[in-house]
């Protein structure tokens, strides 16, 4: 008997055994990204790292208690340099988020002392600490013109500031009393709020809770509708709620044009989602542990992941699929963040360090 298979079916056995294999490396991560530096100083976690908008500058907050800005500019890193530049006193307790003013001029910061700061860059000193929490500040962020902000707190609130009249007012070196209430409270989760990020036109708000929920938010009307410092009722609910999460929300963020957001959670699982609709567009798999920061890249093509199994990943995000996988750190990574330009990243992490990436290896 000939047991030989026919010629035809021979080649398409193998012609199946190549898409296979083409299937498997279009689906396997790249070459790990370069290391370019790694920066020391801080004595605790790092649980917070941005750029500057010129991306010169980096700056990290950590349970240290303490914010440090830091050289990160192409020459100075090229040069075996990348020096701190400051060190930011003044907080009483753990600080977990720390951001860059639009102008690059002023920072925010959010503590375990339950307020938020404004601090002056050039100086070092504080401009205005904001009180009204009545548990920590685990996020803050700067609204697109930088004349408002955003506080996420373990008190389950958000909170919405005015920082125009703050930064006008400041004078002779010291620092403004605190106001005594925000403009707007916004109540709807029913677990601390670990994140909050404004939408790029500065009309909206999202917030990423232990709840397990991300929460879109109105602050066009909190903000407008503001007179005489007193702060307006909240809102009976939000404008939307997003759940598939299956656990607490860690970091959410609005990509570039606002037409889509991006979380990750303590399942493990990043989630991009459609901010018109609510709807869950797709689900990122293959970190190991909880993923605790999330970011867009500046095109919006590219997610940045960071994770308690001490990866930063970066996705794409038109098919979900794992690029590249950033190792280096020696425990979990808090927080990440792509340079404007999109070619280098920052990762802060339990270890102490934040480390400098080329993206593309």
């Amino acid at each position: 008997m000939n047991t030989k298979l026919p010629l035809f079916t021979r080649a398409a056995r193998v012609w199946a055994a190549v898409l296979v294999l083409a299937a498997l490396a279009a689906r396997a991560p790249q070459a790990r990204a370069q290391e370019i530096r790694a920066f020391t100083g801080h004595t605790g976690p790092v649980w917070s790292v941005s750029f500057s908008p010129d991306e010169t500058r980096a700056l990290s907050g950590s349970w240290d208690t303490t914010l440090k800005l830091w050289d990160v500019s192409a020459d100075a890193v090229s040069a075996g340099a990348g020096r701190e530049i400051r060190t930011f006193a003044g907080h009483r307790g753990y600080v977990f988020s720390a951001s860059f003013s639009p102008d690059g001029t002023q920072a925010l910061s959010g503590s375990w002392d339950n307020t938020m700061k404004l601090w002056d860059l050039a100086t070092g000193r504080v401009i205005r600490t904001f009180t009204g929490h009545t548990e920590p500040v685990w996020s803050v962020s700067f609204s697109p013109d930088g004349t408002l902000a955003l506080s996420g707190s373990f008190d389950a609130t958000v909170k919405l500031w005015n920082l125009a009249s703050d930064a006008a007012s400041a004078s002779g070196g010291r620092e403004i009393p605190a106001t005594a209430s925000a403009l707007r409270t916004f109540t709807g989760h029913t677990g601390p709020v670990w994140s909050v990020s404004f939408s790029p036109d500065g009309t909206r708000a999202l917030s990423g809770s232990g709840d397990t929920t991300v929460k879109l938010w109105d602050v066009a009307s909190g903000a407008a509708s503001a007179s005489g410092g007193r702060e307006i009722p909240a809102t009976a609910s939000a404008l939307r709620t997003f759940a598939g999460h299956t656990k607490a929300v860690w970091s959410v963020s609005f990509s570039p044009d606002g037409t889509q957001a991006i979380s990750g959670s303590g399942d493990t699982t990043i989630k991009l989602w459609d901010v018109a609709t609510g709807r869950e567009i797709r689900t990122f798999t293959g970190h190991t542990g909880v993923v605790r920061s999330v970011c867009f890249s500046p095109d919006g093509t590219r997610v940045l992941s960071g994770s308690d199994d001490t990866t930063v990943r970066l996705w794409d995000v038109a098919t979900g699929r794992e690029i590249r996988a950033f190792t280096g750190h020696k425990d979990i990574v808090l927080s990440v963040s792509f340079s404007p330009d999109g070619t280098r990243a920052l990762s802060g992490s339990e270890d102490a360090t934040i480390k400098l990436w080329a993206v593309e290896p």
